[in-house]
């Protein structure tokens, strides 16, 4: 599978997109006014304990306050408390207090009216290496499946475990040479002892430790893809990434090409078409299908529609087709949203069971791609597939767009004849309440124009019940939903 990398970078934002054979599959947005935070470490103040939510609010200098749950408390401390790693997560109110001062580590961006997630339980990572102060031991990734790979790997990063510092071997490990990653484990205790020097200080305006930008960050972490090339259409980016490279994936160096072509970087391959596309709610398929997409707060809903495809033989034959290919799109448009959480898709029904579990098998295959875990349940009693799909960073959409200000995220607005009538309303209940001579409507052009117009009638009988005169006046900066009923 041929895959390349896009680096778009500007003064106030890097995007960076995945291609694999000629087709967007994962776009990644960082702005510098809101850079993530996953993966910065505070020196964090609890300003709040729950007892009844096993939690407390942590202020790391954020609009909103933290959020630390008492299973996300260093496990070293919570067993000093039980005496057993396996007893039950001690009541928070014995692990914090409030006023404590505690370094903390953010592992989910701010979503919604959601503060930021955070653990006790710090991790610094590398290209090959995790660091996992505190620790004592050595982890492998368990997508390290050969035994002999894995005990080579754990022969040579525990000689670098003390009473202080464990660590964990990343996937991209496999194969690495010990100099490389005795060269990360070094690395890894530099930066943590800095982070320790910058605690001492009691730094809480700012962060302790903050993890690498999006371009960089994309660039240590890729692993499992064979990259064609990285192209970056910004000089002084693509010499801060060689150097990058270089000192930490050497692999990559010769694929890193600056792009200086005039037509945008982003417009290669269509991505920027694409990007827009998976703002829609709807996504066409080949065969004439579709999908209607739905992200809410608590879950994300896809439902499949035939559209106009009938098949070839029969109806069955059209569902089961059209199943197998909405999987392959659902696949690709939970990665290229960043859609995590709850995911319910409600497949057109199937009689035959074992179309049943080859759509699920199909859906699995094509999500086996995603590096973020997911866990696919199956189809429910009511015909639905549930699956969850791991979620650190805000959605494409969240990034990229902002609540309706018309409609308040709704994503429909109130007819015009909705909107007259509760004008009429609004006039006959101002009248009873307050004395006035008469009224004047404020209303946007389509609704004056619909009162004046079609709903005459109606208007020439109110103006008859009250006994006063309603005028309507058209103010071009109401959206469809407003209006002012005013007294004179």
């Amino acid at each position: 599978m041929s895959a390349e990398l896009l680096v778009n970078v500007t003064p106030s934002e890097t995007r960076v997109a995945l291609i694999e054979n000629g087709v967007l599959q994962e776009v990644h947005v960082e702005r510098e006014a809101r850079r993530g935070l996953v993966g910065n470490i505070y020196l964090g103040k609890v300003i709040r304990v729950l007892p009844g939510m096993q939690a407390a609010f942590i202020d790391i200098n954020l609009d909103k306050a933290a959020f630390l749950h008492a299973s996300d408390i260093n496990s070293k401390l919570i067993t000093a408390k039980n005496g057993n790693e396996n007893d039950q997560v001690p009541d928070i109110r014995t692990l914090v207090h409030e006023g404590q001062y505690l370094m903390v580590q953010v592992v989910k961006d701010p979503l919604g009216t959601k503060g930021a997630r955070l653990t006790t339980d710090l991790t610094i990572a590398s290209r090959y290496l995790v660091l996992m102060p505190g620790a004592h031991h050595a982890g492998i990734s368990q997508r390290i499946e050969d035994v002999n790979e894995r005990n080579r790997l754990k022969g040579i990063v525990s000689d670098y475990c003390d009473d202080q510092h464990g660590f964990i071997v990343r996937t991209a490990a496999e194969g690495a040479d010990e100099p490389d990653l005795k060269h990360d484990a070094e690395f890894l205790r530099r930066v943590w002892e800095k982070i320790q020097e910058r605690k001492q200080r009691k730094v809480v305006k700012t962060a302790l430790y903050q993890d690498l930008s999006l371009a960089f960050r994309v660039i240590r972490d890729v692993v499992g893809i064979s990259l064609e090339r990285i192209r970056i259409d910004s000089k002084l980016s693509f010499d801060q990434l060689a150097d990058f490279t270089r000192e930490f994936v050497p692999e990559l160096t010769s694929v890193l090409e600056y792009y200086p072509g005039e037509r945008p970087i982003f417009d290669l391959f269509d991505a920027e078409r694409e990007i827009q596309r998976a703002l829609h709610r709807k996504i066409e398929l080949k065969s004439g299908g579709s999908l209607i997409i739905d992200q809410t707060e608590a879950m994300t809903t896809i439902d499949i529609n035939t559209g106009a495809y009938v098949g070839h033989r029969n109806l069955e034959e059209t569902i089961f087709s059209t199943n197998i290919e909405a999987t392959q799109a659902i696949a690709r448009q939970l990665r290229l949203r960043n859609l995590g959480g709850i995911i319910i898709i409600d497949f057109i029904d199937m009689n035959s069971e074992e179309h049943k579990h080859r759509v699920l098998h199909s859906l699995e295959q094509a999500m086996s791609k995603d590096k973020v875990k997911f866990s696919v349940h199956g189809f429910s009693s009511l015909g639905l597939v549930e699956m969850t799909r791991k979620r650190t960073r805000e959605s494409l959409e969240h990034v990229l767009c902002s609540e309706c200000s018309v409609c308040s995220g709704r994503g429909n607005l109130k007819t015009v004849e909705t909107v007259c009538f509760e004008i009429l309303r609004e006039i006959v209940r101002v009248n009873r309440a307050y004395d006035a001579d008469k009224f004047i409507v404020y209303a946007s052009s389509q609704v004056s124009e619909f009162l004046v117009n079609d709903e005459y009638h109606n208007l020439a009988e109110l103006e008859v019940f009250i006994g006063k005169l309603i005028k309507v006046q058209t103010e071009p900066m109401y959206n469809q939903e407003q209006f002012d009923v005013i007294m004179m």
